[in-house]
């Protein structure tokens, strides 16, 4: 496990733990590390919840598909971050939705009833662990509600300049690359992909934005039009 402390380091769930405490935090979170090849499921919807993923490397979409197989993307989970987290918490038994390799991934599971009740010998660390926990939660509620000001928006025009306005301010600039293809950008925000596709040639014409595959660049002003 040496070679994946730096990673775990700097994954929120252990923020403020040394990596001493990390050695034994580990053995009693019960942590184990799998690898997923690209378009790969990690688990899917209906399976028994017994832990929680931190991905070293690679990346995973967390997806739900409705009676009818329709698909839609709930998150992209990159290198660092966790899945599966709100699920102890509101004891829920079985997976609710499906987790998919987009790229080749390894994930480090751990036991996710682990995390959340305490060790006989109420060590420091684990109340810290809590703690992040708890503070992991907050951040991905947030990241819910910006999800759900975009799904709000009355058209796609909207939808897509409401994610590219976010995606600038979180990269801190009008140039930036998103996680998304063109498929999994269409199903995170509800809408029809060949219909998604002409809005964006339409604002590329109207000198909105321009955009080369997975990578915007949007012009002055663009965020107040609005249409």
């Amino acid at each position: 496990m040496n070679d994946v402390y730096p990673i775990l380091r700097r994954c929120p769930l252990f923020s403020d733990i040394k990596k001493t405490e990390l050695q034994s935090l580990l053995k009693c979170l019960l942590a184990r590390r799998e690898r997923f090849e690209k378009g790969s499921f990690l688990c899917v919807a209906g399976d028994d919840i017994h832990d929680v993923g931190i991905v070293l490397s690679g990346a995973v979409h967390i997806l739900h598909e409705d009676f009818w197989g329709n698909r839609s993307v709930l998150s992209h989970v990159l290198s660092c971050d966790l899945f599966g987290e709100a699920f102890p918490c509101a004891d829920v038994k079985r997976l609710p939705v499906s987790v998919l390799a987009v790229e080749p991934t390894e994930i480090l599971f751990v036991d996710l009833h682990k995390i959340i009740t305490p060790c006989t010998s109420c060590c420091d660390y684990h109340t810290r662990l809590i703690k992040n926990i708890m503070q992991v939660l907050a951040q991905k509620n947030i990241g819910l509600m910006q999800k759900i000001e975009h799904l709000t928006q009355r058209s796609t025009r909207e939808k897509l300049l409401s994610f590219l306005s976010l995606q600038a301010e979180a990269h801190g600039s009008h140039s930036f690359k998103i996680f998304y293809n063109r498929q999994e950008l269409a199903d995170f925000l509800a809408v029809d992909r060949s219909a998604m596709s002409a809005e964006l040639s339409r604002m590329r014409d109207e000198g909105i934005l321009d955009y080369d595959r997975s990578h915007f660049v949007l012009h002055h002003g663009a965020l107040s039009q609005r249409i």
